[in-house]
């Protein structure tokens, strides 16, 4: 059955399908993590209790849910509970500064947010209601394990996802169960996925790659690996971690794919797929590569993917591999400036339409009525397209070359990134007079901000303060790696940025005088940040963050340490504490505890032989 024809009978919400699993399937293990292990029949009993809980509280069709959560079973049973209550769920990566995920509660006008005590303790009160899954434990327990008794339709909203914003907000974009279910049923179909299948879920709550991460695969009975955090940024360990789980399909984002390739994989490793997206490939794989590897593309307004394609191995091509071809339900129209469809070969602007298309963007009729416009291909009367702002030409065989953009977006880690929302932050600052912030590749080959400043007068440039004010405000990978003070921003002769008239940026990050390692801690620390950072060298005064370091590499550089050092330093740690010295001092508190609570526990235990 086509995906077309499945929605035209009325095609089951993915909450239904999970729930037919739990039937068909109960002791099959739906998520797992660690040791913490569901199977279908307790994740759908657990979602039914909370699903009929929020229910209870006020949630239906088309309200919107704080998911504020970290990546855990309990964030799966959450979600899915939400979307059986009816809801849409939106994805508050607790990674996020405060003050973005209060403006996304409050932009979406949730209702209810679903987190924890201690989460929650983090948000400032609001007109939302708080379902704690650990204080009301008790009462959504009471509830019953029954399916709640509301019915979607394929045009209800299943989710909210927020992105970054050129007016200096991020905007809400509102995806419905129509184009949800159409994802699935192409991707059931596409890889083949049965209930013997081994997924994971490693892409960040607040990435729309998380939303294809889970419900295919609950969906067709298949079960979903949760990993340690410290192995999501490490290629290596990834590779090891998902060969210890037998895991069949996986996707990895762009950067982390490219890193994979890389590496040698045995032959009797059992993944069959290793789907990539989010950014350009530009990698092809070896044919020693076990795997097929699928690149993927699609704007979040376009519900995750919108073409797809097999990458071939060892390609004697210059030319990037493509975007693929439209995946079941989604047209492609590549058009000019008049919208008139170009000619094969030519440049022009990617549009999307047909079954993925989202309802628009949240409280912003503005914006949804530029970028969403009538279809003129089709004779439909709602028909719409999606203007992407992507370039791509139409290659012979039917497949789709990626170009670039026509404005001004980049793709950081992954991420969309409008500059302009980290320029409008920026201006908020009383040392900062203007700015722009435009993206370069950094000593790592990886795509860098930096952000070009136009002091207010008698100001000084201290780029550690404007981190920390860009650090509360914009998620890290907004946060620029570099800033460079200019007199003044230069313009083309039509008034437009120039951006071959922008000086170098520096490459010295250092703080101004250098210090090396005073102690055997500090020694330690900075051989395992040269390599990690690809410096000469790192003083201890230096801050990891301004010396190119961002949250992924502080994942890596927190593992090192755990290996190193033998204690586990949190990221809020790091980022609170982010020099040599610093980071020195927390690592001898925690080792000093470690040893006062052996020295304790040994004493108990003489005591009682005593006794």
């Amino acid at each position: 059955m086509t995906p077309q024809i499945a929605r035209a009978l009325g095609s089951p919400s993915v909450a239904e399908l999970v729930a037919q699993q739990a039937v068909a399937n109960p002791g099959g293990i739906a998520v797992s993590a660690g040791h913490e292990v569901l199977s279908y029949a307790e994740l759908d009993r657990r979602a039914n209790r909370l699903a009929n809980y929020l229910c209870s509280v006020g949630v239906g069709r088309d309200t919107a849910v704080g998911l504020y959560l970290e990546r855990s079973p309990a964030m799966v049973v959450a979600a899915l509970a939400i979307l059986k209550a009816g809801g849409a769920y939106i994805p508050l990566d607790p990674s996020q500064p405060i003050a973005r995920l209060t403006f996304m509660l409050q932009d979406s006008e949730a209702r209810v947010v679903v987190s924890t005590t201690a989460l929650a303790e983090r948000l400032p009160v609001g007109p939302w209601q708080v379902v704690a899954v650990d204080r009301d434990a008790e009462k959504i327990a009471a509830q019953s394990d029954g399916q709640p008794a509301v019915t979607v339709k394929p045009e209800d909203l299943a989710y909210i996802i927020y992105t970054s914003g050129s007016t200096g907000q991020p905007k809400g974009v509102e995806l419905v169960h129509s184009g949800l279910s159409n994802l699935v049923a192409w991707h059931l179909r596409a890889f083949q996925v049965t209930s013997t299948d081994r997924a994971s879920a490693l892409a960040s709550l607040g990435f729309d790659a998380s939303v294809w991460e889970l419900w295919p695969y609950l969906a067709s009975g298949a079960s979903v690996h949760i990993p340690e955090e410290r192995v999501r940024s490490d290629a290596k360990a990834l590779r090891d971690w998902m060969m210890s789980q037998g895991l069949t399909v996986s996707f990895a984002a762009t950067a982390m794919a490219e890193s994979l390739m890389q590496l040698e994989w045995p032959k009797t490793t059992a993944l069959r797929f290793l789907l990539t997206g989010a950014d350009t490939l530009k990698k092809y794989p070896s044919s020693s590569l076990p795997f097929v590897l699928v690149n993927n593309y699609g704007p979040t307004e376009g519900t995750v993917v919108s073409t797809s394609g097999v990458v071939a191995a060892d390609s004697s091509t210059n030319q990037a591999p493509s975007i693929g071809r439209p995946i079941d339900g989604v047209e492609i129209y590549i058009l000019d400036d008049h919208k008139q469809p170009v000619a094969e070969g030519a440049s022009g602007e990617l549009y999307i339409g047909g079954a993925g298309l989202a309802r628009g963007y949240r409280n912003r009729p503005d914006l949804t009525a530029e970028r969403f416009i009538q279809n003129p291909f089709n004779a439909e009367r709602n028909a719409r397209l999606y203007r992407t702002g992507d370039l791509a030409r139409r290659l012979p065989d039917g497949q789709i070359a990626f170009l670039g953009r026509v404005d001004e977006q980049v793709k950081i880690r992954g991420y969309r990134v409008e500059p302009s929302e980290i320029a409008t932050v920026l201006g908020q600052h009383s040392a900062v007079r203007t700015s722009v912030v435009i993206a370069r590749e950094d000593a790592r080959a990886e795509k860098e901000l930096v952000a070009y400043l136009v002091l207010a007068p008698g100001a000084t440039l201290n780029a550690g303060e404007l981190r920390d004010h860009l650090r509360k405000r914009l998620p890290d990978y907004m946060v620029p790696g570099e800033f460079v003070s200019i007199e003044s921003v230069p313009v083309t002769a039509n008034g437009k940025l120039d951006r071959g008239a922008l000086p170098s940026s520096s490459g010295n990050r250092h703080s101004e005088a250098y210090v090396g390692p005073r102690t055997a801690v500090e020694e330690e620390l900075v051989k395992i940040l040269a390599p990690l950072l690809k410096l000469e060298r790192v003083g201890v005064n230096d801050n990891f963050f301004l010396l190119g370091g961002h949250s992924l590499l502080g994942t890596q550089l927190i593992a090192r340490i755990s290996e190193t050092f033998g204690v586990d330093l949190t990221l809020l740690k790091l980022f609170d504490h982010p020099t040599v010295a610093e980071m020195s001092v927390e690592i001898e508190d925690l080792i000093l505890a470690q040893v006062e609570g052996s020295e304790s526990k040994l004493a108990g235990e003489h005591h009682r032989s005593v006794v």
